[in-house]
């Protein structure tokens, strides 16, 4: 088995890559002006963004990884990247949310005290196509209406928005465009924000501090795969093909040939996972 399959040097990773995504995302200011842009909204006073937030409120219960949670003074917002696509992304965000309300909601605390909740996820495909005559739209939005009358909402006060970036050319808000324009191509344009992103891609890579933690990231993923190619054990080989899909951008396909795990096997674990 190559590592040359599972290990993505650090010179050559994007902001479109979970690692770099988070590691960008740490900066405040960036952070809460790249949400602002994306779900047009104000945020007032943010927490610092905890990156790759675990929420299991229960030690029986499937628990949750989000690339970056936000609070602020009357809301929470999950921001997430996919480069690949996921069946059930639906049913996803509808776990996050449910997971998200357990862990903002203390014991004791009324609904009513519930704060606002956004789920952001930028895609780098169209998560909605099911066909080559299907609209591919820049933009999904969701919110909790009723059917019979659209006018009457629940007033739920949650927030679900899926952006396509391949479908960039199609989003009409300029500011917006930029950022799916720079997420998609990798090219930030003539933006002034996107280029504050691509500049900080460019400055991180050059961080020793950077490089180390994501090398040692990779040591120990990679490891993990060698041992598991090693031990032949199919588990251990199936967590180490999921791990290459979503730790190393590895497609599916290659993953499923290297760790010799039946695609369809995981493919169907990637959609639990």
């Amino acid at each position: 088995m190559s590592n040359s399959y599972y290990f993505k040097p650090v010179d050559q990773l994007t902001f479109a890559d979970n690692w770099m995504f988070q590691a960008v995302l740490r900066d405040k200011e960036i952070c809460t002006e790249f949400v602002e842009r994306l779900l047009h909204i104000k945020i007032k006073n943010v927490e610092y963004p905890e990156l790759e937030k675990s929420i299991a409120p229960f030690y029986t219960s499937k628990g949750i990884r989000l690339d970056v949670y936000l609070k602020d003074e009357d809301k929470v917002i999950d921001v997430e990247i996919q480069t690949y696509p996921q069946e059930a992304l639906g049913k996803r965000t509808r776990y996050y949310q449910s997971m998200i309300d357990m862990d903002s909601l203390m014991k004791g605390q009324d609904y009513t005290e519930l704060k606002d909740s956004y789920i952001l996820f930028i895609c780098q495909f169209d998560p909605f196509k099911t066909s080559e005559n299907s609209p591919e739209l820049p933009r999904y939005t969701f919110r909790t209406r009723c059917d019979e009358n659209p006018e009457t909402s629940l007033n739920d006060n949650c927030l679900k928005v899926i952006y396509n970036a391949n479908a960039y050319k199609q989003e009409k808000d300029p500011l917006v465009r930029s950022i799916l324009h720079f997420i998609n191509t990798n090219d930030p344009g003539q933006d002034t924000f996107a280029n504050r992103l691509s500049s900080l891609v460019e400055t991180l890579k050059e961080r020793d501090i950077f490089r180390q933690e994501y090398s040692a990231v990779n040591l120990h993923d990679r490891d993990l795969i060698r041992m598991a190619k090693k031990e032949g054990k199919s588990e251990a080989k199936l967590e180490a093909a999921i791990t290459a899909v979503k730790s190393f951008n590895v497609t599916p396909e290659i993953a499923a040939e290297k760790m010799d795990v039946p695609l369809e096997k995981l493919q169907e674990a990637l959609k639990e996972s």
